[in-house]
Formats: structure tokens, sequence, C-alpha cells
């Protein structure tokens, strides 16, 4: 099996234990065209946001995005919904290819699919109070204008707020009740996937408990499906059934929410899980953690092989040369790595006879690192 098919097997796994594919991506790519000059616009260069990206998210799950800025995670979600464009790849909403979908053909697929952004205050019209941010979109969804009141009241106190917050406009909330608008204003037209872009990145830590408990209680009470974008891995664990872990535009690693912090199988995710900070200062002294130095590469410009390998403390000329491909572990975990960590010899020799080997011919495979 090739590199490329093996990251078709992301969906295929994840099927035969969360049921119905609601989203499918495959090899997804987003690149954007850098110009120069004054007079006539020239092509120098693409920035390569999103490369070859694949995955399915199922009825009811909880997809959780991590990464670095940069890492590509929010025009990844941006390109679902078709706020960006995509430069390639297929996007496959219950079963309808979206990607090239009209304005038109969008309408309906949009209701079913809402995004609440990172940045509230952003998001919501400074103009509109909130009664008239609710009624814009029930009335789309076809509720009589006589019922958008009470239903926009509604929604209001099942995120938390009164219904007298109607008549207020969004300066006069703060960040964590604008942040509560945004989500009714998603549950609105009665969607069945709710993309969120670090939805409490700006909030008090108290604060993003409360919206986090308030996303899981929503996702039982309307059979919703979730993207959880997020740079903090310590907030993603409480709310993902799955992991993605991006690095520069790529997936580096996919797998099961627990066993994702249990056996990191990528280096990046290994970094990545020894900056969460722990609440005892000695116990945070004490711990080993090898964090990553440097900063990422230029995505003009990415690193020939796997593209870690410039920051990766174990690097080989392997790495440096060839691109590693999306290999499937045991129990579904999926991995973009020439050197896994925590998985056995026999794991990763069995990985390699169901796939193509990215080794070169007559290197050994290497032994298995339980660190």
């Amino acid at each position: 099996m090739s590199g490329e098919d093996a990251a078709l097997r992301v969906p295929a796994s994840a099927a035969e234990t969360n049921g119905t594919a609601l989203l499918e991506v495959e090899h997804l790519r987003v690149l954007f065209p850098i110009k120069q000059g004054l007079l006539i616009d020239r092509t120098i260069g693409h920035v390569h946001a999103v490369d070859d990206v694949s995955f399915v998210l199922h009825e009811g799950e909880t997809l959780g995005i991590v990464g670095e800025s940069g890492c590509g995670k929010t025009t990844l979600i941006r390109a679902l919904v078709r706020l960006t464009h995509a430069t390639a790849g297929a996007i496959r909403f219950r079963g309808a290819d979206i990607t090239a979908a009209s304005q038109k053909q969008l309408r309906p697929v949009r209701r079913e699919m809402q995004m609440v952004f990172q940045d509230p205050q952003a998001s919501l019209n400074p103009r509109k109070r909130i009664s008239q941010i609710l009624g814009s979109p029930l009335r789309l969804r076809g509720v009589p204008r006589a019922q958008t009141e009470g239903r926009a009241r509604d929604l209001l106190t099942r995120v938390g707020m009164y219904g007298e917050h109607l008549n207020r406009f969004p300066h006069e909330f703060s960040g964590g009740q604008r942040q509560r608008i945004g989500i009714a204003r998603a549950l609105a037209v009665d969607p069945k996937l709710i993309l969120l872009d670090e939805p409490v990145s700006a909030l008090d830590v108290s604060i993003q408990a409360q919206v986090i408990n308030l996303l899981e209680e929503l996702q039982g009470e309307f059979q919703l499906s979730y993207i959880f974008v997020a740079h903090d891995l310590s907030v993603v664990r409480h709310v993902s059934d799955r992991i993605i872990v991006m690095y520069l535009g790529k997936l580096m690693e996919v797998s099961p929410a627990r066993e994702l912090y249990e056996k990191p199988i990528h280096p990046y995710t290994t970094a990545l899980l020894a900056s969460i900070p722990i609440p005892d200062p000695k116990e945070n002294r004490k711990r080993d953690r090898p964090l990553v130095g440097g900063e990422p590469p230029n995505p003009v410009n990415p690193p020939s092989g796997c593209r870690f390998h410039p920051r990766c403390p174990r690097a080989t000329a392997i790495c440096r040369e060839v691109e590693p491909p999306l290999t499937e572990y045991a129990g579904g975990h999926l991995a973009a790595c020439h050197h896994p960590q925590n998985v056995s010899a026999e794991e990763i020799a069995a990985s390699r006879r169901s796939a193509a080997s990215p080794l070169a011919a007559g290197e050994e495979t290497p032994a298995a690192d339980p660190a």
C-alpha cells in the first residue's frame, strides 16, 4: 500500500467504531500565491498552508486538530466550509462533493455546517442588537418573523444567558458571554456540524471549562459533530474522540485521544505534550521535557523529506530525503515518522510489510524506542 493510500485508511478504521461518515476530506491542498510586481502581478511562489490532508469525521464525533501557530489548522477548517478556496483535493459532506459547488448549491450545506470563531468580538456585528444577530439566521431557516424573538430567547437561555440580553449590543458583554452568543448563533440554523476555531483560547481558565462543558451538553442534546481546533493539547484532550496533529500543513499523527496522550508515536507530538504545564511547580521541574527549539521552517519553501526534520532530535539522513507515509499501527493509530516512538519492533515491521516501505534499500528497520 502506498503512503497516499495509507492516509485514506483513516476513515476506514474510524468507520468501524464511530458509524456513518459525515465529512470526508481527501488529499486536500490549500496554496496561497505570492505575488510580485507593480503593473503586472507575477506569482513567484506559494505558501503551503494545507498540504495533502485526508481524514473523515463521523456523526456524533468530536475531532480535535492541534499544532503550533501557523501549522494550517484554521486554513483547513475555513476550506471545509468554503470560506477559503481549496487548491486541490475533495471535500464531501454527507456523500456530496462540495469542493467546487456554486454558492447556490452551498446554501443548504452551510445551514448544516457552522463556524464558531476564535475572536467573538470580531465575529459579531457591533451595530446590531443580539436579537438581530440571532434573528437573521432564524429567518433564513424559515422561522416566521412573529416567532423569531421567542426562538432567539430560547437559544440564549440554552447557552446559559438570559432573555433580556436580546436588547443589548455585543460590546456590553464579556468575552465568555460573547462566545456563548456565537455558539447560539451557530445553533440557530439547526446544524449537524460545528467547526470551532480555538473557541476558548482568549478566555480565562475557569470560563474555558464552562464553555467546554456547555459544548459537551449541546452535543448530546442536538446530536452535533464537532471539529475543535486548538494549540493547547490540555484543552483538546477533554473534548475530543480523536485528535489530528498538524505541522507545516501536514498530518503528523492521527489517534484516538486517550492513546495519543498515553503513547505518542511522533516526536513532534511528544514535544507538544511536554509543553503542557503541570500545576505542581516541583513536578514541573522534575520531569524530562524534550522541548523542540527553533522556529518552524518557511512554508513558502518547506523542507524536503519529513517537514519536521530540521527541529527533530531523532532525524537521520532518510528523514531529510524521504517523506514518511502516514502509517497505521495497532488500534487505528497513525503516524508519519521514519523512527516511531512507543511502538515495538514487531509493530514497525508489520506496518511496513503492509505498506510501501519508505526506507532506502539496505537500511535496517530502526529499533523501537519506548521513550
